[in-house]
């Protein structure tokens, strides 16, 4: 081991214990005078600093006072031994399972090493943006060349590096430091100093609760072994016994197979009959394919067919009385739930199909139409005040009453129909189509009309609407079938469903 490596060891070793220590000490008692404090006792007891530790040690844990600011990290720098040093639990059974449970103890501030004294003066005092990155450097020196450092030497390439470094942070907390770190750069070897700061520099209280876990971890381990065995031994003992029945089975088996044998011989007879009656029904089935195959490649529909039939008629009238001007539209979820646009009362209803479980989603907008785009989430046609003639799409998670997004559609019409379509949405503008993504908002493709394209449906990958103003037919895009229909008023009294 190299004399001048220790001695360098030593010297860094001097910096952080009988420097960087007594600054951060001096910084937080400077800290606490300043805020009216009598002792480090009243200052860690304090609502703020309590709660604030509280959460550096603890997980998952929400407080009754102050829950704003409750945090939950996801690492835990206060280790146990730190935060016994600081508190002790109240005596007693505590009201709530939070900071409110401990007090601080009658702690002076030269018990308080490097890395306790860093999180204090980082979480719990004021320090300016130097002084909070000198902190943060001096604390990670002291872990990345003493916390762990076994051999107690630093190589003389290390400690160029370093004491830099070491200096410029130090004299950013205090200037008047220079004299003390001049004295102790020319600090001659010293063993026996030297072996004592290797003793308070290793952070060994971090490996003895490693080695405390490691321990539990081993002694579960152990009862699930035990644990593990005496379910073996029950297991063979059952074996054993299964064995001992196997083998009876084994003689009434083959008694069974003699019969099994003749059987056969007249199982062989009907094979010959199952045949033929296979053959009959492969013929049926290709007959019936090819017709179906044929139905389902139909590009057209005919004129005056009934395409759509009354699946399910619901009387909602609880849920509107007789004014129905107050619902534009309504669309069925997967699940059966109904969402109700209500334009007047700028909002979603939400309700099941016997009006049960009632539900709202404030809409800032005005909403017109709505479609499903899938189990949760809803797109809805806004106006905007200021937009007048132009809208805009809304989607929402119905499940949560959230408002995901808003997606400008350049074009779309205010109050337009809206539908999906290849999991795009399809809305309508002034004698055209427009398809889009609602995942970036683009405008993925135009098709042109003759109208104003209301009533928007799409279906089977084609796209259905009422050529305004006629409200006479409807078209559908991807064919050339037009459909005579009957305009549906709105002011009915029953949602229908297809």
């Amino acid at each position: 081991m190299d004399r001048e490596d220790q001695r360098r060891y030593l010297v860094v070793g001097s910096v952080i214990l009988e420097v960087v220590t007594p600054l951060f000490q001096q910084k937080i008692e400077n800290d606490f005078t300043t805020g009216g404090f009598g002792s480090l006792q009243a200052f860690i007891n304090s609502q703020h600093v309590i709660h604030t530790l509280f959460h550096l040690r603890h997980r998952n844990s929400w407080c009754c006072k102050d829950k704003t600011k409750c945090r939950n990290p996801s690492a835990l720098p206060l280790v146990y031994c730190q935060w016994n040093k600081l508190y002790s639990e109240n005596p007693g059974p505590g009201i709530h399972n939070c900071h409110c449970k401990f007090s601080a103890n009658p702690v002076q501030l030269n018990e308080l090493d490097i890395s306790l004294s860093s999180l204090i003066l980082l979480n719990c005092c004021t320090l300016s943006q130097p002084e909070v990155e000198a902190v943060q450097l001096l604390r990670q020196y002291k872990n990345d060349y003493l916390s762990h450092n076994t051999t107690g030497c630093i190589t003389q390439t290390e400690y160029n590096t370093l004491w830099p470094d070491l200096v410029t942070n130090v004299l950013r907390l205090d200037p008047t430091k220079q004299d003390d770190l001049v004295r102790v750069e020319h600090r001659p070897l010293d063993e026996s100093l030297c072996k004592k700061y290797f003793t308070f520099l290793l952070d060994l209280h971090q490996q003895l609760e490693e080695i405390m876990s490691t321990m539990q971890t081993v002694h579960s381990s152990n009862q699930v072994v035990s644990s593990s065995i005496g379910e073996l031994n029950s297991s063979v003992k059952t074996a054993f016994q299964q064995i001992d029945t196997t083998v009876h089975r084994t003689d009434i088996a083959v008694q069974r197979m003699d019969t099994t044998v003749q059987e056969m011989g007249k199982s062989f007879q009907g094979i010959e009959t199952s045949v033929q009656q296979t053959n009959d029904l492969l013929k049926y089935c290709i007959y019936y394919s090819g017709n179906d195959q044929r139905r389902k490649h139909r590009d057209q529909y005919q004129l005056g067919q009934n395409i759509f039939f009354l699946h399910q008629q619901l009387n909602l009238q609880s849920l509107f009385s007789s004014d129905m001007l107050r619902m534009s539209d309504v669309k069925m979820m997967d699940d059966g739930r109904l969402v109700f646009c209500l334009p007047y009362e700028n909002r979603l209803l939400i309700c099941n199909t016997d009006g049960s479980q009632t539900n709202s989603i404030s809409v800032q907008e005005t909403p017109y139409r709505i479609t499903a785009v899938n189990n949760s989430t809803v797109a809805v046609t806004v106006s905007i005040a200021e937009e007048h003639f132009f809208g805009r799409i809304v989607m929402f998670d119905i499940n949560n009453k959230l408002k995901l997004k808003s997606i400008s559609v350049p074009g779309m019409l205010f109050g337009s129909g809206i539908t999906m379509l290849n999991n795009r949405l399809v809305v309508r503008g002034l004698f055209k189509i427009l398809i889009v993504d609602h995942q970036t908002g683009e405008t993925v493709q135009t098709i042109k009309t003759t109208g104003m394209s209301d009533g928007l449906q799409a279906s089977g990958g084609k796209i259905f609407f009422i050529d305004c103003p006629t409200w006479s037919q409807k078209r559908c895009l991807t064919g050339t079938v037009i459909l005579i229909t009957r305009y549906i008023p709105r002011h009915y009294h029953h949602v229908q469903t297809l």
